[in-house]
């Protein structure tokens, strides 16, 4: 039917009163370049600032500039928000915004959607000027109907033509303004937002979207019975906004880190982006290197001069610093690598997440390369995790490997504003004078560690080599020297190990299923939890941070579990696959790893589809790995 403004809805007019909600899921999609990405971004923030648990993922497509109206172009973003902290996107969406009748076909391939979920679509479609694409229009939105969705054909482009001759350069925020007005987010809010995304802009290109911001809004008002609010999360604390990359260009000034040298790669550039605009305020500079051994190389430098650095990148970018992670482990250089993980292998899937590289950054060297891996959980931990590194790094002598990935880079979450604190920062140079001559590597046989000398300290010169070498750095293949140094170098690893707590037991300390996750998968790991032992089930979960070494206590965690298993992002064989057996069955990164460890039968449920993992999917595995232990 059509309301009283001859727009075709599938419902009837409700009254003016606000359906409340304790948590909504919301996609926007276009063709890639329409700015989907960027009204979301908007809209998570603003429900953010309103005190709404927020996180966002991004849905970019593979190719730079794919054809437009394809499946394959389908560009856009997903926001769950609620009245409590959410931790991961969820399941099926509640509402959905097209841009055409296209783009949806990706995630309904992807199960983005249900029966009942709400499909606002452009309508200018309907009377394109070509016969074909007005009748993909019709024959599609006959397809949306049977499907279940609830239907809204939307003027997008028509409304915003009367306030713009382009309306590719201001739909986004148009749809910004309805959104804004469906879900009775702050007018005033969502105005401050959108000045700040055009901070840089002239005025004129602020008061244009201001006016398209304005005009969603209000068209909303008068033709969408849509009203819903879903009320804010109650907190004393003082909120901060940001998504994974961000943070981590924060925790990198937080921690005193003062050059970040690094390629462009995909989905790790943000982060040198965001330092770019802000790292010299605080003392320091980013450099962008001419390719991914160059800057790795140039961070070993500058840490080898004194002051620990950073490098970021992803999976092919760690492929290709390998050699030289090499020289830092046998040279004991202090460094901070930040790994964004994405599909492999090779190019891979790029703007896809995956927990695809924590083998290679363990195992990816030649030789016994030790080094400490960690891998935050969470946006906040981006931040914090950064501090921790540096800190470990310089205290142990030796690279420190933080694995993100493409969930936590793109998605927006708000936690307490971090309270800056004098002993993140990393200390000033020592130059005093070298009181241990000639041994820049005197290890302490019980911890492995061993005094820094730095350029400039009197009487701390020495030659830094890659080449096996002695306590005094001198070239040495002599058997007993290379394996004392191996045996030190292991040593950090057992000495930080000691250091570290044994994981927390989500749920009761012992049962019938433990899973076991890392990473970005903590959220939707947890949900699914909760939600089968409110239905019965003896379930448990662990999250681990560190991976190298490994927190202490799993195996006797394990041990008070019939089954344990793990639940990642990568790639592992079925057990019902053709010609896989018990024998030759390729396991999950994580899995393998614990298996090792442990010697206990781990299994393992993954996959490599690309998108962050669902907790209506875990909920659905857990339910059958239960059952099969009654």
């Amino acid at each position: 039917m059509k309301n009283s403004n001859g727009f075709q809805v599938d419902t009837p007019a409700k009254t003016n009163q606000r359906t409340q909600l304790k948590e909504h899921i919301i996609e926007i999609v276009s063709d890639s370049g329409e700015g989907a990405q960027k009204a979301g971004q908007s809209f998570g923030a603003i429900s953010a600032k309103m005190g709404n648990g927020v996180w966002t993922v991004e849905i970019i497509p593979a190719d730079i500039q794919p054809p437009p109206r394809t499946k394959e172009s389908a560009s856009g973003i997903r926001i769950r928000f609620g009245s409590k902290k959410i931790t991961n996107a969820g399941d099926e969406a509640d509402l959905l915004v097209a841009f055409n009748e296209i783009v949806p076909y990706t995630r309904i391939d992807q199960d983005a959607y249900r029966e009942g979920t709400i499909m606002l679509i452009e309508n200018k479609w309907a009377t394109d000027e070509s016969e074909a694409i007005r009748q993909s229009y019709a024959t599609a939105i006959e397809d949306f109907r049977k499907r279940g969705f609830v239907l809204y054909e939307i003027p997008m482009e028509e409304e915003c033509l009367k306030l713009v001759s382009n309306p590719k350069r201001g739909k986004n925020m148009w749809v910004l303004g309805m959104l804004c007005h469906i879900y009775n987010r702050s007018l005033d809010k969502a105005k401050r937002q959108v000045q700040d995304i055009f901070r840089k802009k002239s005025q004129q290109v602020i008061d244009s979207n201001l006016a398209l911001l304005e005009a969603g809004y209000a068209w909303a008002a008068a033709n969408l019975e849509l009203r819903y609010d879903v009320p804010a999360v109650e907190t004393d604390q003082e909120l901060v906004v940001m998504n994974g990359n961000e943070a981590l260009s924060f925790g990198i000034q937080a921690a005193g880190i003062e050059l970040c040298s690094m390629y462009p790669i995909t989905p790790a550039t943000s982060t040198s982006h965001h330092l770019a605009e802000c790292i010299e305020d605080s003392g320091g500079i980013i450099h962008q290197a001419e390719d991914e051994l160059a800057a790795v190389g140039f961070a070993i430098g500058a840490s080898y001069a004194g002051k620990t650095s950073v490098t970021i990148t992803s999976g092919p970018g760690i492929a290709l610093k390998t050699e030289f992670l090499g020289l830092a482990v046998m040279a004991e250089v202090p460094l901070v690598v930040i790994d964004v993980q994405r599909g492999g292998p090779s190019t891979g899937l790029p703007t896809k997440v995956e927990q695809s590289d924590l083998l290679a950054v363990l195992y990816g060297q030649p030789g016994d390369a030790p080094k400490v891996v960690l891998a935050p959980a969470t946006i906040e931990e981006c931040f914090h995790f950064v501090i921790l590194a540096r800190k470990i790094a310089e205290s142990f002598r030796m690279p420190v490997m933080l694995l993100s990935d493409a969930n936590l880079a793109t998605g927006v979450q708000p936690f307490p504003r971090p309270e800056l604190r004098k002993e993140w920062l990393s200390p000033p140079v020592d130059q005093s004078p070298w009181k241990e001559v000639g041994k820049p590597y005197q290890w302490d046989e019980k911890t492995g560690l061993s005094r820094r000398p730095v350029p400039g300290q009197v009487g701390g010169e020495y030659t830094l080599t890659g080449l096996a070498h002695s306590v005094q750095g001198k070239v040495s293949y002599l058997p007993e020297v290379n394996q004392h140094s191996s045996a030190m170098r292991s040593r950090k690893l057992a000495a930080f190990g000691r250091t570290l707590k044994p994981p927390k037991v989500h749920g009761d300390e012992e049962g019938d299923l433990l899973i076991v996750g890392w990473g970005s998968t903590q959220g939707a790991i947890e949900e699914a939890v909760d939600k089968a032992r409110e239905a019965g089930a003896k379930v448990s979960s662990i999250h681990l941070r560190f991976l190298s070494p490994l927190e202490p206590g799993v195996k006797e965690i394990f041990q008070r579990f019939k089954k344990v298993m793990t639940v990642e992002i990568n790639y592992s064989d079925s057990p019902d696959d053709p010609l896989v057996t018990p024998e030759n069955r390729r396991y999950a990164q994580l899995a393998w790893i614990l298996r090792a460890r442990t010697l206990v039968d781990v299994d393992c449920f993954s996959n490599v589809h690309g998108r962050p993992l669902q907790p209506g999917n875990i909920l659905e595995m857990i339910q059958k790995e239960v059952s099969k232990l009654k």
